[in-house]
């Protein structure tokens, strides 16, 4: 499974979109509005300098964020500056994906994983309950392509849900979130089935999703269905 960089990041914009989008110099600033790093964090683009870097830390608080740069492959430069000037590396990142027909595999366990759009109120009661609230919601409403939220089912009771989005041939998964006591019962495996059924349905042929690199099981999970590392990212915050 090849998906490069810039597809990548195409992919993860598309199917999570900020707010709005600024440009400062090199720099391309996102508006966020409360719906976390990935939509509020700034990326360079091209040649840059000290003050190219000034203007975009004051853009960024110009826009009530704090300055929050995401670090891609070639931003070696920069990820240096930011560190000499005391930025921390926060939540280094993974990305995998695989090709939709393997991961779907058989499908999910019958009656387990249910598509819908928009969220049903059981879907935002699991993401309230592990902290997916109404700003990251919002950012789900945003994303304009082919959209669905799997509701995964264990023991007769809602045990998980995820989002997923389509950007041409490419969907994404986010938010994945499990119950905690319904947990180690398949129905991540079955969400994550459920999600390449869907996206193969709306003409995808590849899944990806991003994960912190701290995240062990989800990383076990992912690489368990045939996923594969397609990249990694980090943050640098003030």
């Amino acid at each position: 499974m090849n998906l490069p960089p810039e597809t990548l990041f195409a992919v993860m914009e598309a199917t999570w979109p900020p707010a709005a989008w600024h440009s400062s110099g090199p720099f391309t600033l996102r508006d966020g509005q409360g719906g976390g790093k990935r939509v509020s964090a700034a990326t360079v683009n091209g040649n840059w300098d000290e003050n190219d870097l000034l203007q975009a830390e004051n853009a960024m608080r110009a826009l009530g964020q704090p300055a929050l740069f995401l670090i891609r492959e070639g931003d070696a430069a920069l990820d240096a500056q930011l560190g000499a000037r005391g930025y921390r590396v926060v939540d280094p990142v993974l990305a995998y994906a695989a090709a939709a027909r393997d991961l779907a595999g058989d499908g999910p366990a019958y009656l387990s994983s249910f598509p819908h759009w928009p969220p049903m109120q059981i879907a935002r009661q699991i993401w309230a309950d592990g902290g997916i609230g109404p700003a990251r919601l919002a950012v789900m409403e945003r994303a304009k392509g082919a959209k669905c939220v799997i509701l995964g089912r264990s023991n007769d009771r809602a045990a998980g849900v995820a989002f997923v989005a389509c950007h041409g041939a490419h969907a994404m998964l986010h938010a994945l979130e499990v119950t905690p006591d319904l947990r180690r019962q398949g129905s991540a495996q079955n969400i994550l089935r459920a999600a390449a059924v869907w996206a193969q349905a709306m003409g995808a042929d590849t899944v990806s999703l991003v994960v912190t690199s701290a995240n062990t099981a989800a990383r076990n999970l992912y690489e368990g269905l045939g996923m594969v590392e397609v990249g990694h990212y980090h943050y640098r915050q003030q």
